[in-house]
């Protein structure tokens, strides 16, 4: 009798392993296997739907029934993941796959049938041409089939106006191109729009779910774990955007990656890297910060009266009738955008720059203007972004009123009036008011207001610049043109006399009445000099000189009040060197 023993359990795993899989790791470090002769549908080696349960099953099925033990099963994993990392990374993708000249669109099915795109149509395949992975939060698409027109049919099923469709359609189509940055479409509205509906309907195009719809995470970890199972997903009943979020998803826009410690581990890490897709509904999201107000589409909801209002059932239905048509009429205009891409130059590259491209290409395509509108509607959430923020707010309202300016941050707060009510937003530092202004300086380009925040020399010295743009410069001088004398005055004194007290505190009345007797006592000389001249056009020339180099000369000596040389305010000094009280220099 034979006492030799067969081999263990783990290595018969191993070798139906091998006999029915390839193995191979990500660009992201992690080990899968990809059926041999099957579809391009990678597997992971572990968890509830990975290679792990399917070698189970198999060798349940060799053996007569007989279930492999646990150990055998973690053994024959670590074996596996061995021979997987003695390979060459590949790419793996997660629903689409591609570049601006052919796009992959998984369909999500058993079978692991794909759509793909090129500037000459598109086309059905048994076999993606790329590695491609599932997750529990992914459900299939519906097969595209041409017939009726299916924009058409999706604008009926949608509560908004033309302009709004025409941008979304755009974005519809940009979703399906992976390299590029995608901002953030928010549908914005009031209960009674269908937003969150409106939502859930487009995101199920791109990339259906069975939780199309998610809550606000709660923490980093949390969302990108969210986010890594998914290409495209909607964030319902947003309300408030807390800076962390704010700064995540921005990063998820442009590219992201997490880091974290490997389960079980003490000096591994897995990493999570995506760009995704992302939507959000929101009555109001508050106030938003500058990059992410770059980085969003917003879309106006209207009101759906009584009588046009349907039901969730109605809705739902003739949606899913609609959908291989909406989604073949979508894929036909993804083609056409393709082939018109390389032609498409634009003549100034604003933020967002390729979705702006593929904008550009639609509206060549169509003959829309979604690109102008997109543009308009971005300017309108930047200037929004920066009226919900009190310090923002003030830094246009200065520039508005006074024009450029050129000092440093302690000088520009001295010189902006604080909010009557005390507000976290309000910057208690030079230090502060510095981040949160280099935070918003792509919304106030936006408006017109350029910013140099003069990164030359140590910080302790450093002179930042407003600079208005000219249509701004002409409005403010306008406006002080048309402002009655004792306003100009006013107005020319304050700012000089509060670079003389405290951060953030106002003149005190007498200190403005003082200003306001200086500029009359002005007035009434030139007047006696030069009789024929006109008492109140002279008051007005002189406010207007007053106000008009704010850059340069609005500083006056804490001591002689005389006005102190540029390069001196540039420095932080308030007083002139030969002045017997002359203060230390303020600086930042």
């Amino acid at each position: 009798m034979s006492t030799e023993k067969g081999p263990s359990q783990a290595s018969q795993v191993v070798s139906l392993a091998k006999a029915a899989y390839d193995f191979l790791v990500s660009e992201d470090g992690r080990p899968y296997g990809v059926r041999r002769n099957g579809p391009n549908i990678v597997l992971p080696l572990r968890g509830k739907a990975g290679l792990r349960s399917q070698l189970a099953r198999r060798f349940v099925e060799a053996n007569g029934g007989q279930v492999p033990s646990q150990s055998a099963l973690a053994d024959a994993m670590t074996v596996l993941e061995g021979i997987a990392a003695n390979t060459d990374p590949v790419p793996v993708h997660l629903r689409v796959a591609g570049d601006s000249h052919r796009v992959v669109v998984d369909l999500g099915t058993a079978d692991g049938r794909c759509v793909t795109v090129t500037p000459d149509g598109w086309t059905v395949d048994g076999r993606s041409p790329v590695m491609f992975r599932r997750s529990g939060a992914m459900s299939p698409m519906p097969t595209p089939e041409p017939g009726e027109d299916g924009l058409t049919a999706l604008r009926g099923l949608l509560n908004m106006d033309d302009r709004s469709f025409h941008q979304l359609i755009a974005w519809l189509v940009a979703a399906w191109i992976p390299h590029i940055p995608h901002p953030v479409l928010t549908f914005k509205g009031e209960q009674g729009t269908g937003k969150s509906k409106t939502a859930q309907m487009v995101i199920n195009l791109v990339d259906p779910s069975a939780a199309t719809k998610r809550s606000q995470p709660r923490d980093v970890k949390t969302w990108a774990t969210q986010a890594f199972n998914s290409w495209a997903l909607c964030l319902d009943n947003v309300s408030t955007i807390p800076p962390w979020f704010s700064d995540t998803l921005c990063k998820a826009v442009t590219g992201d990656g997490i880091v974290d410690r490997a389960l079980y581990t003490d000096d591994d890490v897995v990493v999570l890297t995506f760009r995704r897709v992302l939507a959000m509904t929101t009555i109001d999201a508050g106030a938003l910060a500058g990059d992410l107000a770059e980085r969003i589409m917003m879309l106006d909801l209207q009101l759906i009266p009584e009588d046009r209002r349907r039901t969730e059932e109605e809705l739902d239905t003739a949606y899913n009738t609609a959908r291989p048509a909406i989604l073949a009429a979508l894929l036909d205009l993804l083609a056409k955008v393709l082939k018109a891409l390389p032609e498409v130059n634009l003549a100034k590259m604003p933020r967002m720059a390729d979705f702006a491209r593929v904008l550009a290409a639609v509206d060549q395509v169509q003959g829309w203007d979604t690109l102008g509108d997109y543009l308009k509607a971005a300017e309108n959430v930047a200037i929004e972004a920066l009226e919900a923020d009190p310090f923002a707010a003030a830094i246009v309202a200065f520039v508005e009123t006074h024009g450029a300016f050129t000092g440093t941050m302690t000088q520009l707060l001295n010189l902006l009036p604080p909010p009557e009510t005390p507000t976290k937003k309000w910057p208690s530092t030079a230090h502060h008011a510095s981040g949160q202004l280099r935070r918003f300086a792509p919304a106030l380009r936006a408006t017109g207001i350029a910013f140099d925040d003069g990164r030359t020399g140590h910080n302790r010295d450093r002179t930042i610049t407003l600079t208005p743009s000219p249509e701004m410069a002409r409005k403010t001088a306008s406006a002080a043109s048309a402002t009655p004398p004792d306003l100009h005055r006013h107005a020319a004194a304050e700012p000089h006399t509060s670079v003389r007290t405290s951060v953030n505190q106002r003149p005190p009345a007498d200190a403005a009445d003082a200003d306001s007797h200086r500029a009359d006592a002005d007035v009434k000389s030139a007047s006696a000099q030069n009789p024929s001249s006109d008492p109140l056009a002279d008051a007005q020339d002189a406010a207007d000189a007053v106000l008009r180099p704010i850059s340069g000369y609005h500083l006056r000596c804490a001591a002689c009040e005389q006005p102190v040389d540029p390069a001196l305010t540039a420095a932080g000094h308030l007083t002139h060197p030969e002045c017997p009280t002359a203060a230390s220099p303020e600086t930042e």
